[in-house]
C-alpha cells in the first residue's frame, strides 16, 4: 500500500495492520517504512528489558519481559522526564491476541532493538525546542489493552498484564532517576494516547506535590461513535478488550460508579474528571477512526465509503457532511474538559493520526498550525505556563497547513 502526504511526500509502506486486522494497530509505523522525511537522521535508541518484571507477573502477551527505550537528558533537562506510551491498537478476542503475541505488539522477542527518536522524542533543539534535553522514554506496548488489563487465559497461554507492565515500567524508571524529577510529562500516541488519559492521575501520584506533572494525549480521543451502518463498531471491539483482559478493576471509579466498564474505556467519559493538567492533541477527522471505527469494511459491505476512506479528496458532499457530524461530536466531547484553565487543546481539521512523534507535524517549517501557532509551540506554551492553548480549527476544508494521510 502506498501512503501519500498531501504535501507530496511519498514512500512505499503498508499501514501497520493493512486491512487484515485493523484493531491490532492504531498508528502508522515509521520504523517499518523507514521514513524520516527531509530531516536529519534521527538518534537511534536501544531497547532495555525490565529484568525481574516477570516475578511480578508484568509480562507481554506471550510471557516475555516488557521493555523501554531511554535517552538520558542533560543540562537544564537533567531532572525533567518525558514518558511516551507506545500505541498500536488492541486485541479483543483470543484469536487476534494469539496473532498479536507473535508480533512486536505482543512480545519483546519481536521488538526492534533500536528505534528512532523523532518529534517530541528528538534530542535536537531545532526539532524539539522545549523537550530536546529532557530524559525521554518510550515504554513499549505489548499487552493489547492500553496498559490496563490484568488477567490470564491459560488455555491460549495469553498474559493480559498491561496494568502490571505500567507499574513495573514506572518502578524501573523511578530507579533510573525519575524519582528526582522536578518536571514530568506523560504522553502517548493513539492507543498510547488513550493510556496517557487512563494513567494520568496515577502518574501524578508517583511524584511529590511540588513536582510539575502534566499529561499529553495525542490521537487518543477515540469516540463512542455510530458507524456508517448505524452500528457501533468501536464500542463492540472495546467491549471485547475490557471483558477479555480484565480491565474493569483498573478503570477510574469516578466513571465506573455510574457507567458500564466499556463506556469507561472511552475518553469522552473520563477526561472531565482527570485532576492532573492534560493536553488533548487530535485531528478532528482522525484518519484511524475513519478507517476502523466510522467506515470500516465490515460496516460498508458495498464499498460506498472505500474511496473516501482511502483519500478524503474522494469523499462525496454527503460523506463530508457525515464527517462534519463526527467533528461536532468530538467538540462536544471536550466541552467540559476545555472549561478548566489547567487543560490544553489543539484540534486541527486534518485527516491525520498521531502528530507528536512525526517530525514534519510536530515541529518543522511547514508543520500544521492553528492561528499561526504550531503543535510543538502550543504544547510547550501550555506545559511551561507561558500561555494557555485552547485551539480549535475551523471545519474542513479551511486548513491548508494539514499533513493529510492518503492511502492508495
Amino acid at each position: 500500500m502506498k501512503l501519500v502526504w498531501a504535501l507530496g511526500l511519498v514512500f512505499l509502506s503498508k499501514w501497520v495492520c493493512g486491512f487484515e486486522d485493523l484493531y491490532n494497530a492504531t498508528e502508522l509505523s515509521y520504523i517499518e517504512n523507514g521514513y524520516y522525511g527531509v530531516f536529519s537522521s534521527p538518534t537511534m535508541v536501544g531497547l532495555t528489558l525490565i529484568h525481574g518484571a516477570d516475578a511480578k507477573g508484568a509480562v507481554c502477551l506471550d510471557g516475555t519481559l516488557p521493555g523501554y527505550h531511554l535517552h538520558y537528558g542533560y543540562g537544564s533537562g537533567k531532572n525533567s522526564w518525558l514518558i511516551q506510551l507506545e500505541g498500536g491498537g488492541w486485541c479483543n478476542t483470543i484469536r487476534n491476541c494469539v496473532y498479536r503475541k507473535k508480533t512486536r505488539r505482543g512480545s519483546s522477542t519481536y521488538m526492534e532493538k533500536q528505534i528512532p527518536f523523532t518529534g517530541i522524542l528528538s534530542n535536537k533543539a531545532e526539532e524539539n525546542p522545549d523537550f530536546y534535553n529532557w530524559n525521554r522514554v518510550k515504554l513499549r506496548y505489548c499487552d493489547g489493552a492500553s496498559f490496563t488489563g490484568d488477567s490470564r487465559n491459560e488455555a491460549a497461554q495469553l498474559n493480559f498484564r498491561g496494568q502490571r507492565i505500567w507499574s513495573a515500567g514506572m518502578e524501573e524508571l523511578m530507579s533510573k532517576g525519575m524519582r528526582y524529577a522536578n518536571q514530568a510529562l506523560l504522553s502517548g500516541c493513539s492507543a498510547g494516547g488513550l493510556a496517557s488519559i487512563l494513567h494520568c492521575d496515577e502518574f501524578r501520584e508517583l511524584f511529590p506535590r511540588n513536582t510539575k506533572v502534566k499529561c499529553l494525549s495525542d490521537a487518543g480521543l477515540f469516540l463512542d461513535a455510530i458507524d456508517v451502518s448505524g452500528g457501533r463498531t468501536l464500542r463492540h471491539m472495546y467491549a471485547g478488550v475490557v471483558n477479555l483482559q480484565g480491565v474493569k478493576k483498573n478503570l477510574p471509579w469516578t466513571c465506573t460508579n455510574h457507567l458500564d466498564p466499556t463506556s469507561c474505556f472511552f475518553p469522552q467519559h473520563l477526561i472531565a474528571n482527570i485532576k492532573t493538567p492534560m493536553f488533548i492533541l487530535n485531528a478532528a477527522y482522525d484518519a484511524w477512526q475513519l478507517q476502523a471505527s466510522l467506515a470500516p469494511p465490515s460496516a460498508d459491505p458495498h464499498g460506498y465509503w472505500r474511496e473516501c476512506r482511502l483519500n478524503h479528496a474522494h469523499c462525496s458532499a454527503s460523506q463530508i457532511q457525515y464527517l462534519q457530524g463526527f467533528r461536532n461530536q468530538m467538540l462536544n466531547a471536550v466541552k467540559g474538559f476545555s472549561m478548566s484553565k489547567q487543560n490544553g487543546l489543539f484540534i486541527n481539521s486534518c485527516f491525520a493520526h498521531c502528530q507528536s512523534e512525526r517530525q514534519d507535524t510536530w515541529f518543522s517549517g511547514n508543520s500544521p498550525h492553528i492561528h499561526n501557532k504550531g503543535i510543538a509551540k502550543s504544547v510547550g506554551d501550555w506545559y511551561f505556563d507561558r500561555a494557555g492553548c485552547k485551539a480549535i480549527d475551523c471545519p474542513y476544508p479551511c486548513d491548508s497547513t494539514c499533513h493529510n494521510l492518503v492511502f492508495k
